[in-house]
């Protein structure tokens, strides 16, 4: 039938296609309410695709908890494709599609499709539709979501539809189309090609009363001739609610059938699935018989296509189960679970679960065998909410309360921290805290810590030690609470924290207690204090080695491994962790981790792999709606945009960093912001407003004010310092990172103790330090560090009018400045570079030597155009202020201008014309 009124959306369907037929794919999401026209729609893009491979699939509401159901149905025709992928990517496709015993690996599944539609594709253009996706089982949804924003140079489409608007959920970020009601006219005609004939008055009342929807328009007129009309069909007043109507129109309907026939129909809705078999299992014991199935598909309501049952819109299944008794919903789900095979665990426990009025026991422990399949196969979502309905049907509160700290800790692992608070405080209602903290392991004090809330997690992670059965789950959460500690900036309650972790006996879990000697050397070797018992190198490295077989709970923060200098190691063990997670699909952990192995890849220098750790990182925290892990990711991302240069970036992150850190009181996170802010200052050319920002992590009592970030950031606040010529600030940081280097032999502190002593020293003493910096085993690692190294070496030859040697140094710190994507100190070389061979700076300063101005009066000149001062200035380009103030005395003659105002509105960058 002709589509009225769908100008505008069919065109932005075509250019959909046809962007695809050009290698430009993408997805496009179509949502409005149900009955609207969004299948219509789909069927119009289907018939003008036609040269393309179409491959289609339904989201159900009973699929909606079976993990890669939708998947399974929209791979079906190209299965035999499989054997065209990768050996991993066809084995965890398999895994997810029930073909093999496989893990479903999410991560690998996505790729996976992606990659058997880009082969399809090679043939020619793919069309993927996803109808009703607002029904998508979890699994199948998230995949759909990620294949949709990847296929951007490949001839696919992929268009789906839903009723909501998809600004968060599996399908963000993708382009979205809300289907509205047609207007008045539209409709009208509509009407009048489905009822010719129809009475004006009636045709006015309909328009009205379906308020353009157009599948209220194909109803209502049969359900107006059904009954009496005048209580369906308002003769004024505004349209109304289109759902309730729409109900009843197909109940209507289906009133009209035979009682087998009703019965057949209930049956189909109740399964969910479109199984025909079990369907047809389900109704013989009814003595359904043949002529009940031909009047309901001659209906029109109902469709079969070999084994497969679908009505032809989900309103209709939707309006008959609600519109049925309950005692004949109770009786259709205790029938089907009856007819499904014995090993169809979660379906049969979902029917006896959903036709039970009263607690049962039986079936709660169906459910529950139901769920511990499921945390098998990691469908951590699944197993939750048949956990809770379990406890629902619990006849005794000690099995309820059970279930309930289960389900909690299943909503835990599948990254839905709020779900799993809201569970642990229904289980602790019905039974206390304490039962609940022994069955659910010490959940509420991870959640709190998942969540922020450095020093209420303390609070009951120390408490819960002694209350959990297990020795190990003891030790985590006590180190946990260490690191909450730790986090909110408070020594006492980490030595707090650290008395309880040395107090556990692990005599009886030999695991445990090896693990013990490494636990309690890593965490009592630093507090917040600054005091330090020395551990051998050694010792500790085999702290992170041994960590890399535990929970990621006993893992140390990353910035505490950074200290130590042993952050290679943990980067492996990272790696390991978050490779199972991703197994395990344990978003909110893997989140975590991935924000600390973006840290860990900064400082090596794998500064695309960082960024990719970072994004990926928030973008899963933000999914799981954990704020507090979103924020530890957007510290990985404000790291980079401060060696960047990218000062709004830098701006952005630190802001919404500390929107959650402060008022919380994790002085880490408000820590590691104020750093970043200070290094992107001291990278700029602003030394005076990064040593404000830097000295605030040792001031006592301030927000950011955290001992270990003072430590790592003692070497920008020293160099800051000297610039601005703050002596008195200097000699307490120096002394801060040489005694630490002295005690644990870390690589950076090390080189970072003879790099600031050079910066204070003079003569050939400041060089030594300089060659002592640079020849620090290890030093290289870091390769950013190091560059800053020889950039500040060859700053200083200059001076020395070394030319030769500085040029050296300044143009391998500047290569590896721009192998890194570090413009501004980049740039700071390529200028130090050029005042080293004033015969080489025509080739940077063309056009300003033009007007007469030498290389070093350019660079006064931009600065003072940049409102620097000349005390900045000089800081910046390590010469004096008095010499400042000689260079802009020649400008000014030069350019023809007589102030800095006037300097502003010159473009030193071009020819040097008014702008």
């Amino acid at each position: 039938m002709e589509l009225f009124g769908r100008r505008a959306e069919t065109a932005a369907l075509d250019r959909l296609l046809d962007r695809a037929t050009d290698r430009a794919g993408s997805g496009l999401v179509l949502w409005g309410e149900p009955g609207i026209g969004k299948t219509a729609l789909l069927e119009y893009a289907v018939g003008a695709a036609s040269d393309a491979t179409v491959l289609r699939c339904r989201g159900t509401r009973m699929e909606a908890g079976l993990a890669f159901a939708a998947l399974h149905e929209l791979l079906w025709p190209v299965l035999d494709r499989l054997e065209t992928l990768a050996a991993p990517q066809a084995a965890a496709l398999r895994g997810a599609l029930g073909m093999s015993r496989d893990p479903a690996n999410r991560f690998l599944i996505g790729a996976a499709v992606l990659s058997l539609l880009s082969g399809l594709a090679r043939e020619r253009p793919v069309l993927v539709v996803v109808d009703d996706a607002q029904w998508v089982d979890e699994a199948s949804a998230l995949c759909l979501g990620f294949v949709a924003r990847r296929v951007a140079t490949e001839p696919v489409a992929v268009l789906l539809t839903g009723h909501e608007d998809p600004t968060s959920g599996p399908w963000e970020g993708l382009p979205a189309l809300e289907i509205g009601g047609l207007a008045d006219e539209d409709a009208r005609q509509l009407l009048t090609a489905i009822a010719p004939g129809i009475d004006a008055t009636l045709a006015d009342r309909t328009v009205q009363a379906a308020g353009g929807n157009p599948l209220a328009l194909h109803e209502l007129p049969t359900l107006d001739r059904e009954t009496d009309g005048e209580a369906t069909l308002p003769a004024s007043g505004h349209p109304v609610p289109v759902g309730p109507r729409l109900r009843r129109a197909f109940c209507a309907r289906a009133e009209a059938l035979k009682p087998s026939t009703r019965a057949l129909l209930l049956l189909a809705a109740a399964e969910g699935r479109g199984d025909r078999h079990v369907v047809h299992r389900a109704g013989a014991a009814w003595g359904i018989d043949t002529s009940a199935w031909d009047e309901a598909l001659r209906s029109g309501l109902l469709h079969a296509s070999g084994t497969r049952l679908e009505f032809r819109h989900p309103l209709i299944p939707a309006a008959i189960y609600d519109g049925s008794p309950f005692a004949e919903r109770q009786a259709v789900h205790q029938a089907l679970a009856a007819a499904l095979p014995r090993d169809a665990t979660m379906q049969r426990a979902s029917h006896l679960a959903a036709a039970a009025d009263e607690p049962d026991e039986d079936v709660a422990a169906l459910l529950e065998h139901a769920a511990e399949e499921c945390l098998r196969r990691s469908a951590g979502p699944m197993a939750a909410s048949a956990l809770r309905r379990a406890a629902e049907l619990s006849p005794e509160p000690a099995d309820a309360t059970r279930r309930l700290a289960a389900a909690a800790r299943a909503a835990w692992h599948a990254g839905n921290a709020e779900a799993a608070r809201q569970l642990v405080e229904d289980a602790e209602r019905l039974s206390g805290v304490l039962p609940v903290v022994r069955l659910s392991g010490g959940l509420r004090g991870i959640l709190e810590f998942a969540h922020g809330m450095p020093e209420r997690a303390h609070h009951y992670l120390t408490c819960d030690m002694a209350a959990v059965p297990e020795t190990r789950r003891a030790v985590e959460l006590g180190t946990v609470a260490v690191r909450a500690a730790w986090s909110a900036g408070r020594s006492d309650l980490q030595q707090e924290a650290l008395q309880r972790v040395r107090a556990v006996d692990t005599a009886a879990d030999s695991a445990v207690s090896g693990l013990m000697p490494v636990l309690r050397n890593w965490w009592s070797c630093y507090d917040v204090t600054g005091e330090v018992t020395p551990m051998a190198r050694d010792l500790a490295s085999d702290v992170v080695g041994r960590l890399g077989t535990v929970a990621w709970e006993l893992l140390p923060p990353v910035p505490l491994v950074q200290a130590w200098g042993i952050d290679g190691g943990l980067l492996d063990v990272l790696r390991v962790q978050a490779a199972q997670l991703r197994r395990r699909h344990e978003l909110t952990a893997l989140a975590l981790v991935l924000a600390q192995i973006a840290v860990l890849d900064t400082a090596a220098g794998r500064w695309g792999a960082a960024e990719m750790a970072a994004a990926e990182g928030l973008r899963l925290a933000e999914e799981v709606e954990a704020d507090h892990l979103a924020t530890q990711s957007r510290g990985g991302l404000g790291l980079l945009a401060a060696a960047r240069g990218e000062h709004r970036a830098v701006e952005e992150q630190t802001n919404r960093m500390l929107q959650v850190s402060v008022p919380r009181g994790v002085r880490a996170l408000s820590a590691s912001a104020y750093w970043i802010r200070g290094r992107a200052a001291l990278f700029d050319g602003r030394p005076q407003e990064a040593l404000s920002d830097l000295l605030c992590l040792v001031e006592p009592g301030h927000e950011a004010a955290h001992t270990t970030f003072a430590l790592l950031a003692a070497p920008d606040t020293v160099e800051a310092a000297v610039q601005v010529g703050s002596s008195d600030v200097v000699g307490f940081q120096v002394a801060m990172v040489q005694e630490w280097a002295q005690r644990t032999g870390a690589t950076w502190a090390r080189t970072a103790g003879h790099r600031l002593r050079a910066l204070v020293e003079g003569g050939s003493a400041a060089e030594a330090s300089f060659r002592a910096a640079l020849d620090v085993a290890g030093a290289g690692a870091q390769p950013f560090e190091y560059a800053r190294t020889r950039l500040l070496y060859g700053e200083w030859l200059r001076r020395a009018r070394r030319r030769a040697d500085a040029s050296t140094q300044l143009a391998a710190a500047a290569e590896t400045f721009a192998r890194l994507g570090a413009d501004p100190l980049r740039m700071r070389a390529l200028r130090e570079q050029a005042l080293t061979d004033r015969r080489a700076a025509p080739l940077v300063v063309d056009p300003p030597t033009a007007a007469g101005l030498t290389a070093q009066e350019l660079r006064v000149a931009r600065l003072a155009a940049d409102r620097l001062t000349n005390r900045e200035i000089a800081a910046q380009l390590l010469i004096s202020p008095r010499t400042v103030g000689h260079h802009l005395a020649n400008v000014y003659p030069k350019l023809g201008i007589t102030s800095r105002t006037e300097l502003a509105r010159i473009d030193l960058d071009g020819d040097l014309r008014l702008s």
